[in-house]
């Protein structure tokens, strides 16, 4: 027999977590269907805009039992390492998924959510309300699913999202460091193929995760071998990388990584996070995103569950302020990394930005969104 909620909410990450959060402060009875256990590392570059503090703090969440990083600076260097540097506006934050998504899946809980460790392996959607199928054999129903279960799942096959069938050029490759580097800058370092960022989390601890293409990274057989050929042609780079010791065991690694146009909602699925689309690395504020994405998508989730709209205008409405808050912002780092992966043009660049500093910011605005001053 199937378990009835108002929401199930498929991945328990960054984005499914905080609509959790939002959507239980509501007093709707929710359900989180995470695969995994908590605390986890996970691929991330774990730095977040300021933006999203308002709605941080409307959802009850004290960011400063964590101890984040304070970021207020943002450094960019070309292929060789030659770096320009400015003022980041709003500011940001450093934290890593392993801290957050622990303290976000404890306060869910707190909320009165239920959590469980399984795998969604089918949707259904029949007389508006959906069947949720799991790996354990159990089958929940909910007026509501959303989808926050990553940038790519076997569930997306089994509900046929187009973009699955694609194959993606890119490797994802993180880990955490112990080294000397400062506490309020995020910096993003260019190679041949690929960007690295580098920024302070929690404890002292450095983050470096980068983005490579896969076909030259397979050329050299392993991570230490592809970062001496490649990243360390980045003079800036394999300072940092050279004067740092990893604290993981070993990296940790994701591929097929596609930032091509993905569908928001599918099959009345309300896809959030990186589920719904990913930034590019040089806009570096997916964190932000998935945030943000989540909020919208709970507003209007409470509007349903209210009849104040109906589905249709809800998953309407959800498209439009998707496509708003984050259209022209993944356009621009679309332009921004076409750009970077040129070296002529990124040696330009960083020269004109030398000249008038002022342009580092005003580039790095078309990349994140205003402040969230409430939740909608």
């Amino acid at each position: 027999m199937a378990t009835t909620f108002d929401i199930i909410i498929i991945g328990g990450g960054l984005a499914g977590l905080t609509g959790a959060i939002h959507l239980s402060k509501e007093g709707f009875k929710v359900l989180v269907m995470e695969q995994n256990a908590y605390p986890k590392h996970k691929v991330c570059g774990e730095y977040i805009s300021n933006e999203v503090l308002p709605y941080l703090k409307w959802l009850e969440l004290d960011l400063t039992s964590l101890s984040p990083s304070h970021i207020e600076k943002v450094a960019i260097s070309n292929a060789s390492g030659k770096t320009v540097s400015g003022k980041l506006p709003l500011g940001g934050f450093g934290i890593s998924r392993y801290t957050f998504d622990h303290y976000l899946m404890k306060k869910a809980v707190e909320n009165g959510c239920t959590i469980i460790k399984d795998k969604a392996t089918e949707v259904e959607f029949t007389n508006d309300v959906f069947e949720v199928h799991t790996a354990s054999n159990d089958t929940y129903r909910s007026k509501v699913t959303i989808g926050a279960y990553g940038k790519r799942a076997a569930l997306d096959q089994k509900i046929r999202k187009h973009f699955f069938q694609r194959k993606s050029p890119w490797l994802a490759v993180k880990a955490h460091y112990k080294g000397d580097f400062p506490n309020d800058v995020v910096e993003l370092h260019n190679f041949k193929g690929g960007y690295c960022g580098v920024s302070k989390v929690e404890n002292d601890v450095i983050n470096i995760c980068y983005l490579a293409n896969y076909k030259s990274f397979k050329r050299y057989g392993s991570i230490p071998g592809y970062q001496e050929a490649v990243l360390y042609k980045n003079k800036a780079l394999k300072n940092i990388l050279s004067n740092s010791e990893m604290i993981f065991d070993q990296p940790l690694t994701i591929s097929q990584i596609d930032f091509k146009k993905k569908d928001c909602v599918h099959n009345h699925i309300l896809m959030v996070g990186d589920t719904a689309g990913l930034i590019y690395p040089l806009c570096g504020n997916g964190m932000a995103m998935a945030i943000q994405s989540a909020q919208i998508a709970s507003g209007l989730i409470v509007d349903y569950l209210h009849e104040k709209i109906t589905r249709q205008e809800m998953e309407k409405l959800y498209v439009k302020k998707w496509k708003k808050a984050f259209t022209k912002r993944l356009r621009a780092g679309k332009f921004f990394s076409s750009l970077f992966q040129n070296v002529f043009i990124t040696e330009v660049l960083r020269n004109i930005i030398h000249l008038f500093p002022f342009l580092l910011p005003t580039f790095i605005k078309q990349t994140h969104g205003k402040p969230i001053n409430t939740a909608p």
